[in-house]
């Protein structure tokens, strides 16, 4: 999965003021220096996107006759923090479709709560 990340460079002005000024020709609310087209001093700011490639993976969990929804629902707060709501929707996606993707993450962060799920006996795999 690609993901765009776009971030500002700041540079200082002669004085060493530090600038967030994105448009030309525009008053800087963090300082009074003014952006000219011809101005050597002025404060630039360059833009640039950077593609990152991240590794996304998805911990799922399966529906088993074993589990019940309290146990499920409270794994979920404790291992993936999730929310209340959201643990409880996840359950009742796992009951009625066999599973759900409880969590999307890096597989680093994902080990471990897929770990802990299996440890508290819920069939739990990261794809």
């Amino acid at each position: 999965m690609k993901i765009l990340v776009s971030f500002v460079k700041k540079r200082q002005s002669k004085r060493g003021e530090v600038c967030n000024l994105v448009l030309p020709d525009r008053e800087c609310r963090d300082c009074t220096v003014k952006r000219k087209k011809n101005m050597n001093t002025a404060v630039e700011t360059e833009h640039e996107t950077v593609e990152l490639l991240v590794d996304q993976r998805d911990l799922i969990v399966y529906n088993d006759d074993i589990n019940t929804f309290d146990h499920v629902i409270e794994s979920l707060i404790k291992v993936c923090k999730h929310e209340v709501e959201q643990a409880e929707q996840c359950t009742y996606i796992i009951h009625f479709n066999g599973k759900c993707q409880v969590k999307r993450g890096e597989y680093e962060k994902l080990e471990p709560m897929c770990t802990a799920l299996l440890d508290r006996g819920i069939t739990a795999e990261i794809e």
